[in-house]
């Protein structure tokens, strides 16, 4: 058994919502997370991350009508990364 979870929780900017072709609603918005770590000198160090979500239909429609910049929000989800693009970097999507 494995258990794959990710809960963040954090006031990021407001969600930037479309629809498809279809009809259907996607909202994309970003959460940041810091981490905090010793560099190789042993100083402390604190580096944020920024963490796009995307989400899709009904939870879309509710994410633009609620989320505000700096709205303090809590996800949990299943985390898996994937691919930006062929030359971007690395993204990772919840």
């Amino acid at each position: 058994m494995s258990v794959n979870k990710v809960i963040l929780v954090d006031g990021g900017r407001g969600p930037e919502t479309r629809y498809t072709g279809g009809g259907q609603a996607v909202a994309n918005f970003s959460v940041a997370t810091d981490e905090t770590y010793k560099d190789k000198n042993g100083e402390r160090q604190k580096r944020r991350n920024g963490n796009k979500i995307v989400v899709w239909g009904k939870q879309a429609e509710i994410a633009q009508q609620y989320l505000k910049k700096g709205s303090l929000i809590f996800i949990e989800a299943e985390f898996s990364r994937v691919m930006a693009g062929q030359r971007g970097p690395k993204a990772d999507e919840f």
